[in-house]
């Protein structure tokens, strides 16, 4: 298996120039600017029960963190 890292030094099995791998087209939407406040949501956790952002911070601050996708 071949490993090619990009121009930002990602490294994936999938060659560059592989749709997987392609950025946004300009002008797309990323998600929520710093500070933005994010809408309610609801997830499974690690352990698959279900986690509400805003009940589970019950008020406190909290960082949630997006990661790039990978391609595997």
């Amino acid at each position: 298996m071949t490993i090619e890292r990009d121009e930002l030094g990602f490294d994936a099995p999938a060659p560059l120039g592989h749709p997987g791998r392609a950025g946004l087209p300009e002008g797309h939407p990323t998600g929520p600017e710093v500070g933005e406040k994010l809408p309610d949501f609801t997830l499974p956790d690690a352990f698959g029960k279900n986690v509400t952002l805003h009940e589970a911070r019950a008020g406190r601050p909290a960082v949630v963190v997006f990661y790039r996708s990978a391609v595997w």
